[in-house]
């Protein structure tokens, strides 16, 4: 089996494996910061700085690659649709992909709408 086995797809697949290993790498990272040892404290207890723009650009980070992966598949499903030479399971995986993300955004969505209604009805 070569490399281009994997993913089903050549360069794609390749590409596919280098981010899952950049994001492999980027979480080890945040775990050995998080367990290092600060003077005067204890291991992995450390006091957060706030991040920039907080649970706002997070949401709308979130928001933008739910949207950025609806559009791939829509992009692809259209390629596919006129004779271009476009792999039909890349075509599914991609509309998978857009689905599973718009039901998480959904759940997402319902879940702070369900905390909004508590917070609001707790007696002051």
């Amino acid at each position: 089996m070569s490399i281009s086995g994997i993913g089903g797809g050549g360069a794609m697949g390749v590409d596919r494996v280098m981010a899952l290993r950049a994001q492999i790498l980027e979480r080890n990272e945040a775990l050995q910061r998080a367990n290092s040892v600060q003077p005067g404290g204890t291991a992995g207890v450390q006091p957060q700085a706030p991040r920039e723009g907080g649970f706002a650009a997070t949401m709308e980070a979130a928001l933008a690659k739910v949207n950025d992966s609806q559009n791939a598949a829509q992009a692809a499903s259209a390629a596919y649709e006129r004779g271009e030479t476009i792999d039909v399971a890349r075509v599914m995986l991609a509309r998978q992909e857009a689905s599973i993300g718009f039901e998480a955004t959904l759940q997402v969505r319902n879940k702070l709408l369900t905390a909004y209604k508590d917070i609001m009805s707790m007696p002051v």
